[in-house]
């Protein structure tokens, strides 16, 4: 049987990118590589307003630096305020990196000096924003601001979270939880995805303090 999931997710706007490697090695025509939120929910094992707050982030930074063009995958330097170990940092950077292919020091190393995705993301940024994105070729930055509360939780969600420590919850009121639970995703990613409230995307500079 194939994976069931919510059928929202198929109506979340795909990210679309150029790979160079993926072309060079053959592994898509023409480079064109996509990837979608299920692809986001896979990777994290889950899907909650974190996994879609960094799908959101990375593409509405990717659509700012690459306004008239496909963004390039690999060539893109992302910083996180945040230390890696800390809240759902880890988790943020996961999504981004799968989608961005930027890694630590632990990525692909590149062919006959091409292609490197390592030393592209960090953590524990000094920056005013969750996360900056940078342009490895010009230099170009935006920093981007995720403001979860402003799709906030129904009221029966709130309910329902507020008995898992005390009571738990029965079988019904689990599957309930779970339904309530992606219907705020759900309007994360489709009814607040362009709202520039929720997803702040501001030009930045290209001096990096902290980094």
């Amino acid at each position: 049987m194939s994976m069931q999931y919510p059928a929202f997710f198929d109506k979340v706007k795909p990210i679309v990118l150029y790979d160079p490697l993926a072309e060079f090695l053959g592994a898509a025509t023409a480079g064109r590589v996509e990837y979608n939120y299920l692809d986001a929910v896979k990777l994290a094992g889950h899907s909650c307003p974190t996994v879609a707050g960094a799908y959101l982030m990375t593409m509405k930074a990717l659509e700012a630096l690459y306004p008239r063009e496909t963004p390039e995958r690999g060539a893109v330097r992302v910083r996180l305020r945040g230390e890696m170990e800390l809240g759902v940092t880890g988790v943020i950077a996961n999504v981004v990196g799968l989608i961005t292919g930027a890694t630590q020091n632990n990525g692909f190393k590149g062919i006959a000096g091409r292609f490197d995705r390592r030393n592209l993301l960090f953590f524990n940024a000094g920056i005013d924003a969750d996360i900056q994105f940078e342009r490895v070729d010009s230099g170009a930055a935006v920093t981007v601001s995720y403001r979860a509360g402003l799709a906030p939780g129904s009221a029966r969600l709130r309910a329902l979270a507020g008995k898992l420590g005390t009571f738990g919850l029965t079988t019904a009121e689990q599957h309930e939880f779970g339904v309530e639970w992606q219907a705020r995703v759900e309007r994360i990613l489709i009814e607040q995805a362009d709202n520039p409230a929720l997803i702040v995307v501001t030009a930045a500079g290209s001096e990096h303090p902290g980094v």
